[in-house]
């Protein structure tokens, strides 16, 4: 047990990074850390370095894993499968894909194209910018295991029962015509030598990072923010968990924003910190990453009106639900 919480504090937490930056900020920068602006600065260092090193290292061993599991090939396992345990493995593939929503719906047209389910492909689409291995092991480096397991758990389920309520509605005529011309094109999987999967899971970190970076500097610089400048008791007060609404205010809160998990991850250590319900930042998070405005409009060009509108009701329903259940069961996490 010693063992691993060794680890836990040096891999995820990275101990050894907080206390070399504690020098830089005391010594080269000579700020006091007890200050507001030594504080913010740290935080703001740490936090980036962290991200950014964990984010590097996971992308490139899941984009390793996924280079033997081509589009084709996972139609061809997912085809097999129907009803729950088919909805069940399109939310758990959502997991090990590290996408934005809207780097997702390029995936949720090619599979749709290729006949999956339509349901199936929404518990993808649900699941693949909400939930990945990445993000919780992040979320685990910031809170604790407890919380980032129950996060991927309730992520998985919202998608499972997401996808399940729009495939039991029967809405494919809502698809537009032109998903079903798409063609996909299998990888020559053979031909895959060890060096290129390494240099495609090189690639995708090069990708993503490049995709995220401006994002996690923006959320780490409003988490520094919250964290130092911003009165404890004016962040309690206004969306403290004691009032009712903030939940559902912070999920609609988070539709017209866009940003990747990465980058809201340091607002919400910095909220919980402030004293905010945990329920309340994870609804916030799970509204940007899952249902943001840009996601929505690109959808909205592969789907027609009614279901979007079910999508999106489907999803903010889920996230409200889950923010007043973990703002109730927080104390089990902890």
């Amino acid at each position: 047990m010693e063992i691993f919480k060794w680890l836990n504090d040096q891999l995820l937490r990275m101990d050894w990074l907080h206390g070399l930056v504690r020098l830089l900020v005391e010594n080269v920068f000579n700020l006091d850390m007890g200050s507001r602006l030594g504080g913010s600065v740290h935080f703001f260092i740490y936090d980036v370095i962290k991200i950014l090193i964990l984010l590097s290292v996971l992308i490139f061993v899941i984009s390793w894993v996924q280079s033997y599991f081509p589009p084709e090939r996972t139609r061809r396992i997912l085809g097999n499968m129907r009803g729950f345990r088919a909805n069940l493995a399109g939310a758990l593939l959502g997991t090990v894909t590290p996408f934005c929503s809207c780097s997702s719906i390029p995936l949720f047209i090619g599979f749709t194209s290729a006949g999956l389910p339509l349901g199936v492909t929404f518990s993808f689409l649900i699941s693949s910018p909400l939930v990945d291995l990445a993000s919780m092991i992040l979320l685990a480096s910031i809170f604790n295991w407890s919380i980032a397991l129950a996060y991927v758990v309730v992520g998985i389920v919202l998608a499972v029962i997401g996808g399940t309520l729009i495939g039991k509605a029967r809405m494919e005529k809502y698809v537009e015509a032109f998903v079903s011309q798409q063609k996909m094109l299998e990888l020559p999987q053979n031909q895959l030598t060890l060096r290129d999967r390494l240099i495609y899971a090189r690639d995708q970190v090069t990708e993503i990072i490049r995709r995220v970076w401006l994002y996690i500097l923006i959320g780490v610089g409003i988490g520094a923010a919250i964290h130092n400048w911003i009165p404890q008791d004016l962040i309690t007060a206004s969306i403290g968990s004691d009032n009712w609404w903030v939940v559902p205010a912070a999920t609609l809160l988070g539709v017209p924003m866009y940003a990747d998990i990465f980058g809201t991850l340091p607002i919400a250590e910095a909220l919980v910190a402030r004293g905010v319900g945990l329920g309340t930042v994870l609804a916030f998070m799970m509204s940007v990453t899952a249902i943001s405005l840009p996601s929505l409009i690109m959808l909205k060009k592969v789907v027609k009106t009614p279901l979007l509108v079910l999508f999106f009701a489907i999803v903010v329903f889920g996230i409200m639900l889950i923010g007043f259940l973990f703002n109730a069961f927080t104390y089990l996490l902890i």
